[in-house]
């Protein structure tokens, strides 16, 4: 049994195909077979069912796809240890961030963090925070920022920032006249929301719950981003709460209908998260290091309170 074969394996059963496996590992679709048949043999079992189309793990291919998983991801350890006591701070390194994050906080750490790490090279993707957990889970995401606590055992948080919430209220609005919002005036009924799968969505909805308002299971009016809920709330259809960092970037007459609220803020906490195995620490921290360094200075809040994205049951 090779470390070459359990590779191959993990390919296969991501890819449920041989051709395509063969093709991400770089090699021919034949000696990709011979190899995952070979290690079949040696252990007599059969990892895959190859009469499904596509190919499908069998009961123990399962299983054993699970500890090769852990056995590959603790053979790059070797090149951490080589690369950490070198000092060496490169290589390719994936990275997600959720949608609420993605348009504020990249822009403000991409060009240091490229700059000061050149050898590094990024890969960045957007996603949910459902997606980010599956893939760090699969070895497909080196790290990423997401909004936290998750409760995860398989996954570590760094928290980055606390990020408060912003009311966002237009002038035809019943609360535009209030200086200050108190979390007590809001009614998520009345309230325009990201549409479900975004876990600022799920922080708004634990902070109308806190305060026993019941949400009901149709909204008034949902979107996928939050430029078109500010777009929505312009129109009259409704008041929205923003992530503060979003509000930094919105033109002057935007600004008129921001409200914050009295303090304490309620906010959200936002972290690099990475799996327990904690592979690529030294670019973790690198990225740590640099993100810290620009948020310190564009976040004013200090008494905030935090509003976990589990607590409504989604992420």
């Amino acid at each position: 049994m090779t470390i070459t074969q359990l590779y191959y394996v993990l390919a296969v059963a991501e890819n449920q195909n041989f051709t395509k496996a063969a093709e991400k590992c770089f090699v021919t679709q034949p000696t990709l077979s011979m190899q995952i048949q070979k290690l079949e043999d040696e252990l007599s079992i059969q990892i895959f069912d190859r009469s499904k189309k596509p190919i499908e793990l069998t009961d123990v291919g399962n299983k054993i796809v699970t500890q090769a998983r852990n056995i590959v991801n603790e053979s790059y350890r070797i090149q951490d240890i080589v690369d950490q006591q070198k000092g060496y701070i490169g290589g390719e390194f994936k990275l997600g961030i959720i949608p609420t994050v993605m348009p504020t906080l990249l822009p403000m750490f991409l060009k240091n963090f490229i700059k000061k790490h050149p050898k590094v090279k990024l890969k960045i993707e957007e996603l949910t925070t459902d997606e980010i957990i599956a893939r760090i889970k699969d070895g497909h995401l080196d790290a990423a920022i997401a909004a936290t606590p998750l409760e995860d055992n398989a996954i570590k948080e760094r928290v980055l920032y606390y990020e408060p919430f912003v009311s966002y209220i237009p002038k035809n609005h019943k609360l535009h006249t209030n200086k200050k919002i108190d979390i007590s005036e809001l009614d998520v009924n009345d309230m325009l929301l990201l549409e479900d799968g975004h876990c600022f969505r799920d922080g708004v909805l634990n902070l109308c719950k806190a305060l026993k308002t019941q949400p009901e299971e149709q909204f008034q009016l949902e979107s996928g981003s939050i430029e078109t809920l500010i777009k929505l709330s312009d129109e009259g259809l409704g008041m929205t709460l923003l992530p503060y960092l979003h509000t930094l970037d919105i033109n002057e007459k935007e600004k008129d209908n921001l409200h914050y609220f009295k303090e304490p803020s309620p906010a959200r906490e936002v972290s690099l998260i990475y799996h327990k195995s904690e592979l690529k620490m030294q670019i973790i921290e690198a990225l740590q290091d640099v993100i810290l360094g620009v948020v310190r200075g564009a976040i004013a809040f200090q008494d905030v309170q935090i509003i976990s994205p589990l607590a409504s049951g989604k992420k």
